[in-house]
């Protein structure tokens, strides 16, 4: 049977950041999963629109790349999801997934990121692997946040953090709880006055470059107004070699059924 990997994102308009990101878990697949073809889709249709008007790049949504794979003659398809949560894009994309369940022999679905125990530990490490801080130093990590229940990620990710031993860490969202004054609130009962920004987003797109690190009102401009001195690290998970390794090991598990 004709294998493919079908690599879902949500997308970012950041060529730059798309390149060392999305782009290289698409080539760790292909080189890891050399009998499937590695096939590209996203799940923000703005984005899909933005790309083709801005960079003349064409992306396909989740449904057009399932019908490009059948007319390419793939019958067995793992479809691995960069998302970081088991939120509203993971049911937006199993929902296109079932509208095509007719046209293969089999697909499979591999996991979020923040998927079981184990992948919250190991996202820990990876993170931290890469991560260096002074002991005067709080690292705040921004995820997206949402509405859907499985926001608890967040909270979750924050504990495991400080389970594993890592106290100078801190999780905030920007449009979910933990907000930023909770984070600066932990910010004061730690005494630090020394913080850390970093994207906890696949991508450091418009979130990470405006919402985090912008000049007004982002969470650096609020910090350093709140008095504290800020260091940005302008780097999206899917550079962090830990974290692309989690992928593609959802991947190797949905492949073994």
């Amino acid at each position: 049977m004709k294998k493919g990997i079908l690599i879902v994102s949500f997308g970012t308009s950041y060529l730059d950041t798309l390149e060392k990101t999305i782009a290289v878990i698409e080539r760790e697949a292909a080189e890891k999963f050399p009998q499937a073809g590695v096939y590209r889709a996203f799940t923000s249709s703005v984005i899909i629109r933005k790309l083709k008007r801005t960079a003349g790049l064409a992306v396909d949504t989740v449904g057009e790349a399932l019908k490009r794979m059948a007319a390419d003659g793939v019958e067995e398809v793992i479809v691995q999801p960069t998302h970081i949560i088991n939120g509203i894009e993971n049911d937006v994309m199993t929902e296109s997934l079932m509208a095509h369940m007719g046209q293969f022999r089999q697909i499979r679905a591999g996991k979020p990121l923040l998927s079981s125990v184990d992948d919250y530990k190991k996202s820990v490490h990876a993170v931290m692997a890469e991560t260096e801080l002074e002991p005067d130093e709080m690292l705040v990590l921004m995820g997206h946040g949402t509405d859907h229940h499985a926001n608890s990620a967040y909270p979750t990710l924050e504990y495991t953090f400080h389970a594993l031993g890592y106290t100078q860490v801190l999780v905030g969202t920007v449009e979910s709880f933990p907000e930023l004054k909770n984070v600066i609130s932990r910010l004061e009962i730690s005494g630090k006055k020394k913080a850390v920004l970093m994207p906890f987003l696949l991508v450091a797109g418009d979130h990470a470059k405006n919402d985090m690190a912008g000049e007004e009102d982002s969470w650096k401009s609020q910090l350093e107004e709140a008095g504290y001195e800020v260091r940005v690290i302008l780097k999206g998970l899917g550079e962090l070699e830990g974290i692309r390794k989690i992928f593609l090991e959802h991947i190797e598990e949905a492949a073994e059924g």
